[in-house]
């Protein structure tokens, strides 16, 4: 070989492992880039996870709250079917019984307060049907109305306070 020739095949050899060296070496201020990248990739990361923890937390919360609302629900209804009186007070008992027993049936339970607590739950025998109020008054039996009756009154007896009582009806009917 030739002095020319040997001095470029060592100038390529140094050019060459010198570009490799450089090639796999990044500048200081890229470096740096990377790094905060990572780093706020690795925070990012945790924030998210810790976000997802406390969606699935809450998501178990609002499942048991459902659960026990529709117990609740389910547990008002058997109630109301069953002729309750007062259906709070019959709820709360209820909730409580089935705390105490823990998976407690819910026919049973009703029936059981049915039994020891008489005073709840309204005569099954009749049907429980709205009373009138006030304004609204009853029919009478024997197939005459309240006005009629009144009107028969006023014009038998002639006293004022009769006259004035079938006004006071009539105006309130008519």
């Amino acid at each position: 070989m030739s002095p020319i020739e040997t001095q470029d095949v060592l100038s390529e050899d140094i050019a060459g492992t010198s570009d490799g060296d450089n090639m796999r070496l990044v500048p200081v201020a890229e470096s740096i880039r990377y790094r905060k990248r990572a780093q706020s990739a690795e925070k990012k990361l945790e924030a998210l996870t810790e976000q997802l923890a406390q969606a699935q937390a809450q998501t178990t919360e609002l499942s048991e709250q459902l659960s026990n609302v529709q117990a609740e629900q389910e547990l008002t209804r058997k109630l109301a079917a069953a002729g309750t009186v007062d259906l709070e007070t019959a709820v709360l008992i209820a909730k409580a019984r089935i705390q105490d027993q823990g998976q407690a049936d819910l026919d049973g339970v009703i029936d059981q307060l049915r039994k020891e607590k008489q005073y709840l739950f309204g005569n099954t025998g009749e049907v429980m049907a709205a009373k009138k109020t006030a304004g609204a008054k009853q029919r009478a039996t024997n197939n005459q109305t309240i006005l009629e009756r009144a009107a028969n009154k006023a014009a038998t007896t002639g006293n004022r306070a009769d006259l004035q009582e079938y006004l006071k009806l009539r105006r309130n009917y008519l």
